[in-house]
């Protein structure tokens, strides 16, 4: 069983390490800023959201195209983050 650390670090690399620069900049600043935070539920959201596609996830994230409904409040979350608190 994966430990919570490990789980954290593991999340962390996958936020950072990812297909396109843009989503390697606003996932690992959104992880390192609010991964500690989650809640369990919240934790396996962001692990699934981590395997959707890159450029969807730009997308959601910049708002050219709609979210599906169970990233959208997260997605709203990491847009946010991503545009210094200024919610587009």
């Amino acid at each position: 069983m994966e430990t919570q650390e490990a789980r954290l670090k593991r999340l962390k690399m996958r936020s950072m390490r990812r297909g396109i620069k843009e989503m390697d900049l606003i996932l690992s600043a959104y992880g390192d800023a609010c991964l500690a935070g989650m809640g369990e539920a919240e934790l396996l959201l962001y692990d699934a959201l981590l395997s959707e596609n890159d450029h969807d996830i730009y997308q959601w994230v910049t708002g050219q195209a709609p979210a599906p409904e169970r990233f959208s409040d997260m997605i709203s979350k990491i847009s946010t983050h991503a545009h210094g608190g200024v919610r587009l």
